[in-house]
């Protein structure tokens, strides 16, 4: 739609300074024409735009020149929070609002929008360094009503009543005060606390959600990357984890990394004539070991503990069984 490209033409010249004719119809993709075309029907309009001669002239708008963009509703000042990151879009349950959003900036919010950006800024933490298992995630799908429940409870600073189900758990109705949320590899996490105890929620298992009147129990201010990195470390360093040491061949060091917890020693066989590594890992319980093990097949041999290596065996004997030749 013209209107559209209209306003995204202003943006470019707000955010740029000044910009050639040419460059405007790349970045709108039109002809160059369709631009001076435009630029007649700001003018007209009585947007101050006008042009500068010469090697290096452009288009530019008068300095101190501002407009405010109309019609832009709530979801959409969100999804500019988050339209850095398509990822945390879907997440939060903002995708729908995302392509429409980008046409609007933050600098340009109305004023009734503009405090409330401001402060839901930093309750967004889109994809972190780390994640609660450091490895690949897959997409997970979140009913809107909870995250539209959710993220009202979050910016608004009120209690929220969950339910949640929680793994090999029956589900129960739980009470929270919601910190922020972050998403990580497409998996979205509430960050809350209850009864005054931290407490990390996933999304896909929040089954129903209800904002209340009742204001959350939390700080005025929050530093949630920091709050994810504390959480993200006593993940790792609590429950029934395992440490594994491991041979293992160098061109799937990234594969064991990848679902391994962390890594806490790695040095090379100097005197292994196939240059493999050796590597002290962590692993979230003995279910886990074993499936990473498992996967890498030959490229891997666990030296210990001798529980794993029994594991790994009485599986590669299992399978050698159910394959092997029939008489």
């Amino acid at each position: 739609m013209r209107a559209d490209r209209l306003v995204s033409l202003v943006l470019l010249l707000r955010q740029h300074g000044r910009l050639s004719a040419a460059a405007l119809a790349r970045d709108l993709e039109v002809s160059t024409r369709t631009v001076l075309r435009d630029i007649e029907a700001l003018s007209a309009a009585g947007v101050p735009v006008y042009a500068e001669r010469g090697r290096h002239g452009g288009f530019a708008l008068l300095p101190g020149f501002r407009t405010e963009l109309t019609g832009l509703n709530h979801d959409e000042a969100l999804a500019l929070l988050v339209a850095g990151s398509r990822r945390g879009a879907q997440a939060f349950g903002l995708g729908s609002a995302l392509a429409s959003a980008m046409l609007k900036v933050v600098d340009a919010l109305p004023e009734s929008y503009r405090d409330t950006a401001a402060g839901a800024a930093e309750r967004l933490l889109i994809d972190p360094e780390t994640d609660l298992l450091s490895r690949r995630l897959i997409d997970e799908e979140v009913p809107d009503a909870v995250v539209a429940e959710v993220l009202r409870a979050v910016f608004a600073g009120h209690k929220l009543h969950i339910h949640y189900a929680a793994v090999d758990q029956t589900p129960q109705w739980r009470m929270v005060d919601p910190i922020g949320l972050v998403t990580v590899r497409d998996r979205g996490y509430l960050l809350a606390t209850r009864s005054g105890a931290d407490r990390t929620y996933r999304l896909s298992r929040i089954l129903a959600a209800k904002e209340l009147a009742e204001p959350a129990q939390r700080p005025d201010r929050v530093d949630l990357d920091r709050a994810w990195q504390e959480r993200s470390t006593r993940f790792r360093t609590g429950g029934d984890q395992v440490t594994v040491l491991v041979r293992l061949n160098p061109a799937r060091r990234e594969d064991l990394v990848g679902t391994a917890l962390a890594v806490l020693a790695e040095e090379a066989e100097e005197a292994d004539a196939d240059g493999w590594l050796r590597l002290e890992v962590t692993f979230q319980d003995r279910r886990h070991a074993e499936w990473a093990l498992w996967q890498l097949a030959t490229n891997a041999e666990a030296l210990a503990p001798q529980w794993l290596r029994d594991a790994l065996r009485d599986r590669a004997a299992a399978i050698a069984t159910r394959y092997g030749v029939s008489s």
